[in-house]
């Protein structure tokens, strides 16, 4: 194992301990409840920096899958209250409102946690492969492939405010059970909650650190940067696409289901364009081909941003404070405070230990050439 990848996944083990320890640093209920939305905001950009930092593709549709998570969860916690919340025939209560005789079929399955659980990762996955297989397939790239996921999510947003009677509509899914497992309740605003995401977020970013260390993660940054080439020397290019953006989806499917948990409710507001460019600029922000800069970059603005609306002084204003926070980070620090964070790391020369070594680093040998810029 090379020294910089020892030093990544020590990076990353130290980041995810801290995060892990905030519990028992924080005592407020509420607060816990905050920090853990913005480790789900966290997984987002994982997700979107996984696609578009090493593939190059561009998702403004991510909050879709992220969405469709959402309300698998939601579906199942709430047949769990059906048997509190129903006007008849065990319907939950807006089925009964819209006159609706008989629990939907799709309905059906979620009774069961395990399948709600693998619906909330498997059918963004799903969806996303053969968004994937049309795109790719078609060699789609760039802004035509952005727009294509853009429109995805308009759609389904769509269907889900039209079909009220089967969704909840504009109102989303309220009042839902708490999740449980095993007999271990997660409320929203429990320290096991926080746990949850937190331990969430660690497998997520070390199985995208592995991801992108693979001979597969290679291959994508390869194809990132000259598609046509790597499509040359024999890959299958629109294989490669359709696994890592399907694999994005995945992880924003988890992390819509968490959200479902902490918010205790499911909204079309979570497959919203506003959600999907947030993200986009939370990716932008940390350093969309940095995993741990893009999550960073998430809780840093989220936190940021909800400081800002909270404060009087900032009460009609932080938008305009965050627009040209963004502003100013992409126009100076383009690859993201990832980025900025490695050029000054770079700025500092390696020092060894032994004179020689010192000597041998600082006067290279004229009979070899000095690589220390290209590596």
């Amino acid at each position: 194992m090379s020294g910089k990848v020892s030093r990544q996944i020590l990076l990353y083990g130290v980041v995810c301990l801290a995060i892990l320890l905030v519990p028992l640093l924080v005592d407020d209920a509420y607060l816990l409840n905050k920090y853990a939305h913005y480790l789900i905001f966290g997984m987002l950009a994982v997700a979107l920096s996984l696609s578009w930092g090493y593939a190059g593709i561009l998702n403004l549709g991510q909050a879709m899958t992220f969405g469709i998570g959402s309300y698998c969860m939601a579906m199942f916690l709430k047949l769990k209250t059906v048997p509190i919340h129903t006007g008849s025939d065990g319907l939950p209560d807006f089925m009964v409102w819209n006159n609706v005789t008989e629990l939907p079929w799709i309905w059906v399955p979620f009774h069961s946690m395990p399948v709600a659980l693998l619906a909330g990762i498997l059918v963004p996955a799903l969806l996303a492969a053969l968004l994937g297989w049309f795109m790719f397939g078609g060699r789609i790239a760039g802004v035509y492939a952005a727009i294509i996921t853009l429109a995805a999510m308009v759609v389904v947003n769509l269907i889900i405010i039209d079909q009220q009677s089967y969704t909840g509509g504009f109102n989303g899914i309220t009042d839902l059970a708490q999740f449980d497992v095993f007999g271990l309740t997660f409320d929203a605003y429990s320290a096991s909650t926080y746990y949850l995401i937190a331990t969430c977020l660690t497998v997520t970013l070390f199985l995208a650190l592995a991801v992108s260390r693979s001979k597969t993660g290679l291959i994508l940054q390869a194809v990132r940067d000259q598609e046509e080439r790597v499509r040359f020397f024999g890959y299958d290019v629109a294989l490669y696409k359709t696994f890592v953006f399907a694999l994005s989806a995945a992880i924003a499917g988890l992390a819509g289901m968490l959200y479902t948990i902490v918010m205790e409710f499911a909204s079309p507001t979570f497959l919203g364009v506003p959600l999907s460019l947030s993200i986009v600029i939370w990716v932008a922000v940390g350093g969309r081909q940095s995993l741990i800069g893009a999550m960073l970059g998430a809780v840093f603005v989220t936190g940021v941003q909800g400081a800002l609306s909270e404060s009087e002084a900032f009460l009609e204003t932080w938008t305009l404070v965050m627009g040209g926070l963004f502003v100013l980070i992409v126009l100076f620090m383009p690859k993201g405070l990832a980025g900025a964070f490695e050029a000054l790391a770079r700025r500092f020369p390696k020092t060894e230990r032994t004179g020689g070594a010192r000597h041998a680093t600082e006067q290279p040998s004229k009979s070899q050439p000095h690589l220390g810029g290209a590596l």
